[in-house]
């Protein structure tokens, strides 16, 4: 996919948010905690949620330059309206999402591999003043390059 990297980070994005929207909120439905769904689009409220979704390219290692991959880094960033279970939510967020791309590592085949690299949560600097919780969670995604094609 070398040649239409626009493409697959496109493809990419859509397969993270399709995974978020489905299993991810899947996953939060079970637990007994009522926590806001992950939507994407025009939301409003304290049901939902929408994460930031980003890609960028991503240094390789000499083994990946060699067999022709490409590797990208996916940052979903969620940040939480103030609550008083915000880390709750944030915790919630975490475990649900690393559930989720643990059963479904490939992205439904779109990618040949993502792994979560980093989970980072951030407290609100001032408890109270209307800034909530937030996650930021690292992924790094390896997709067979065009070079391996036939």
């Amino acid at each position: 996919m070398t040649g239409n990297k626009g493409f697959i980070e496109q493809r990419i994005i859509e397969a993270v948010k399709g995974l978020l929207t489905g299993r991810v909120n899947e996953i939060l439905g079970k637990w007994e905690f009522l926590i806001p769904v992950i939507e994407f689009g025009n939301i409003g409220g304290n049901y939902a949620m929408a994460p930031v979704v980003t890609v960028s390219g991503c240094e390789q290692t000499e083994k990946e330059r060699i067999i022709r991959l490409d590797v990208y880094t996916v940052i979903i960033n969620l940040s939480l309206q103030e609550h008083e279970d915000g880390e709750l939510f944030c915790y919630a967020y975490s475990g649900a999402v690393g559930r989720a791309f643990y059963d479904n590592s490939t992205l439904g085949g779109v990618v040949d591999r993502a792994v979560i690299t980093g989970k980072k949560y951030i407290p609100p600097k001032k408890p109270n003043c209307g800034e909530g919780w937030g996650l930021v969670i690292t992924l790094r995604v390896t997709v067979e390059g065009m070079g391996n094609a036939g």
